[in-house]
């Protein structure tokens, strides 16, 4: 990639953490690494603490109403915000478990935006005022209970960072990943050909590319309908897809003599 090329690339994260020592060893591995040293994205790690002005730089206190444990103060979160915030470019996101779900169609969208400034939540979550105020897109990763927003705040750094133009070595490959096309991914397999029993499905072996684009788009379907039925039943099927899923249903249904199970083709007799 050209130089102007990754300029017109760079995205901008900047994240307010209570913890930023937390976010040291992930920046500095795999894709997240050559990104930044590419040019392709920067990611500031900033100490909240920083924005506070008290002498011992208090973040949180008790919620108003009683109840335990401590709320992020807005002070501190808003004087931030105000001073990293570039206008319009900039999305203020609040990672907490009140938030909308994090989906592979929310990275997406996101990875259009030119600046994000991820708010990283603790203790008992943010003062409600933080989010509204500072019209914040609030996520969640997922429904558990997690220490703090750390974690949620790097699976978006990397689930965003590999949308970017440029980051992935092979373009098509963020486009066959479980879930950008609505289904899971279909399994894969490398050398060698046959493993403690278990051989790779003759079919990849073969040479025909239209074949194999069939199978893996059948197996694909497969695999979705088994482990994620509610992804398959919202994604956009084709009519060959629909012709696979048929397939796919009488097969599971009832497999014809001699026809292996699910994945029992993987196995041989020696």
């Amino acid at each position: 990639m050209l130089l102007r090329e990754a300029q017109r690339a760079l995205k901008r994260f900047d994240v307010l953490t209570l913890f930023p020592g937390i976010f040291r060893g992930p920046l500095q591995e795999s894709i997240l690494r050559r990104a930044q040293e590419g040019g392709l994205v920067e990611i500031r790690v900033h100490d909240l603490r920083s924005w506070t002005r008290d002498r011992h730089h208090v973040v949180d206190d008790e919620p108003y109403g009683g109840g335990a444990g401590m709320v992020l103060k807005p002070e501190p979160a808003f004087e931030a915000v105000d001073e990293l915030r570039q206008g319009p470019k900039s999305t203020v996101i609040v990672l907490s478990p009140q938030g909308v779900p994090f989906s592979q169609g929310v990275a997406e969208r996101l990875a259009k935006e030119d600046h994000l400034i991820l708010l990283c939540g603790r203790y008992e979550g943010f003062d409600d005022r933080i989010p509204r105020g500072l019209g914040a897109l609030e996520l969640s990763i997922g429904d558990y209970v997690l220490t703090g927003g750390e974690i949620p705040a790097l699976v978006l750094l990397d689930a965003v960072t590999r949308l970017t133009p440029g980051v992935l070595g092979d373009s098509t490959s963020s486009q066959t990943d479980s879930f950008s096309a609505g289904l899971l991914e279909y399994p894969q397999y490398t050398r060698p050909p046959v493993y403690r029993g278990m051989a790779v499905p003759p079919i990849l072996l073969s040479g025909d590319h239209k074949a194999i684009a069939r199978w893996r788009r059948k197996e694909a379907i497969r695999r979705t309908l088994e482990r994620r039925p509610d992804l398959l039943a919202r994604a956009v099927l084709s009519e060959l897809d629909r012709a696979l899923l048929a397939e796919v249903e009488e097969e599971e249904a009832a497999p014809s003599e001699g026809e292996p199970r699910k994945n029992e083709e993987l196995t041989t007799d020696h």
